[in-house]
């Protein structure tokens, strides 16, 4: 068993700490100590995206994530199927091309309303800089957004930029994440498109 005290350390860093450990051994238990609900989260996503199985228990203030890595190497498994494709888009920003604004923010809604009209669908959707607002309180697109989620799209939100706008309380729409998990689903899928 290993054994990783990743408390107080910031995102991405107990994914990267963890990342090694498992990539260090064949088989065997990495247990991570994380002190943030955040943490948390992000640490059992990438055991998810090794195909691993993970553990969850809280002690006090802490989560102590226990993760399996058996003797057989685990493919990983992914809900692309009939109606998904594996493609990553990537949206940075809350309106869509340079030039007007308000045309923008129209183009943008046009968009994410084709992406939950038109199959097959993307796999994954990221968003990260002021490309975050759209997954939260507020946003026009909420509704394509949680269509295309319930569809088995994963959207993810950059967790910094949530918390460098102050509106990481107000994420309506999939999940928060880091720039470790970002750059790994962008490295891995097989399409990416950046808008």
């Amino acid at each position: 068993m290993i054994e990783i005290d990743a408390r107080g350390q910031a995102c991405p860093k107990p994914v990267i700490m963890t990342k090694q450990k498992l990539d260090e051994i064949n088989q065997g238990l990495v247990v991570t100590i994380v002190d943030n609900e955040v943490a948390k989260e992000n640490v059992s996503k990438l055991a998810q995206g090794m195909g691993l199985s993970s553990i969850v228990e809280k002690k006090g203030n802490d989560y102590y994530i226990s993760i399996e890595k058996g003797d057989r190497e685990a493919g990983v498994e992914t809900n692309i199927g009939y109606e998904l494709e594996d493609i990553t888009i990537g949206i940075s920003s809350n309106t869509m091309g340079k030039g007007d604004e308000r045309l923008g923010e129209i183009l943008i809604k046009s968009f994410i309303y084709t992406l939950s009209e038109t199959k097959p669908y993307p796999s994954t959707l990221v968003f990260y800089n002021g490309g975050v607002r759209l997954t939260t309180e507020g946003s026009e697109v909420l509704d394509d957004l949680k269509k295309l989620e319930d569809a088995g799209v994963e959207i993810i939100s950059c967790g910094t930029c949530l918390d460098f706008l102050n509106i990481k309380d107000k994420l309506e729409v999939g999940s928060i994440s880091n720039m470790y998990t970002i750059y790994e689903i962008l490295r891995e899928s097989e399409k990416n498109i950046i808008i």
